[in-house]
């Protein structure tokens, strides 16, 4: 007899008695022994799907909602006062230096797309399988978006395709540097506008010392170091070698005090620092494993309100296909508020 049929037998029973029914959901099998089979049928725990790392470029950046096909961002430049004697009531407009000005870029936004396949079967069976599989499909958008920020080429898709290519982000490690001033790129509405150039420190990062770490943070303008959105991105390899720096006196470099939120590197002068393994590993030259920014000034997440998600039944036979996508873009908007350490 099936569950279903044993409990309408049991309310028919108690609507009829008024007596309370006990209904044995347990399928019959004499025990004789164990293993598969015996005893009963398969029971299924919760599913799960390993926990994938999530953006961290989104901890602490700027984070908008946008809409259409493409975004535009304007940053005014330049100074107002008069650059000879602005002590003065005396009218001298755009006299500046630099005189007021704007630069503008725009970027089109950029879409994720996925489709999953489920067995129809299977979800009537497994517990909590829908919840699992839409909660890893989020965290696997975040992913990629994560790989895109960090190391696309939206210039070309020749060498970055799994990141997008010229359909995806434009990627951290992708801006121009200089180790002696950020700028902003060329001004327009062109993909190749808003490259602009981030100041940077140039260092071996594989063998890094604690000079290393000074010199970036010294590098950064003091107009972004009390800002609450200050911190370390660094790609974990990095992080265990500072970890294990020590001095001439054989003493480690960052100390470890066993306290809770007070781990060697969790914090380097007084910035926190934030694993992200999607920057480049510290392998050699021309790498960036390491940058620090005033996050909400430095980068932008704009994301498009609208993220579609549909079930589409019988796609093939005995399948339902969940179709996803998600539109977003991504840009540094203040040339000045980070810092890249480059490998040497």
């Amino acid at each position: 007899m099936k569950i279903t049929e044993k409990i309408l037998q049991g309310i028919k029973q108690t609507l009829e008695t008024g007596e309370k029914v006990k209904i044995d959901l347990k399928e019959a099998s004499a025990i004789t022994g164990s293993g598969d089979g015996v005893g009963g049928r398969t029971f299924f725990d919760d599913s799960f799907a390993a926990l994938r790392y999530a953006n961290p470029f989104r901890q602490g950046s700027r984070q908008i909602a946008a809409s259409g096909s493409s975004v535009q961002f304007v940053a005014k430049t330049g100074n107002a006062a008069n650059s000879t004697n602005p002590w003065l009531y005396a009218v001298t407009p755009n006299s500046g230096s630099p005189n007021i000005a704007t630069s503008i870029w725009q970027l089109p936004t950029r879409v994720i797309t996925a489709q999953l396949p489920i067995r129809t079967a299977v979800m009537d069976d497994i517990n909590y399988l829908n919840e699992t599989l839409v909660q890893d499909l989020f965290l696997e958008f975040s992913q990629l978006e994560a790989q895109s920020m960090a190391s696309n080429n939206d210039q070309s898709g020749s060498t970055t395709t799994s990141t997008g290519g010229v359909n995806g982000l434009r990627g951290l490690t992708y801006y121009p540097t200089s180790t002696s001033a950020a700028a902003y790129g060329s001004s327009g509405t062109a993909i190749t506008n808003g490259l602009h150039t981030i100041k940077s420190v140039l260092h071996s990062v594989t063998a890094v010392d604690y000079d290393t770490l000074a010199n970036v943070a010294n590098a950064l303008p003091g107009q972004y170091w009390s800002s609450p959105t200050t911190a370390w991105h660094i790609h974990p390899s990095l992080i265990s070698q500072f970890r294990q720096l020590t001095t001439t006196g054989g003493n480690t470099a960052l100390s470890e005090i066993g306290a809770d939120n007070a781990g060697a590197g969790l914090h380097v002068f007084g910035f926190p620092v934030i694993p992200n393994p999607y920057l480049d590993a510290p392998t050699g030259a021309g790498k960036i494993p390491l940058v620090l920014a005033d996050w909400g000034r430095f980068l932008t997440i704009a994301d498009v309100e609208e993220m579609n998600v549909q079930a589409m039944e019988q796609t093939q036979p005995g399948f339902v296909t969940l179709y996803a996508e998600k539109r977003l873009v991504s840009t540094v908007r203040d040339p000045f508020a980070g810092i890249f350490l480059v490998g040497s």
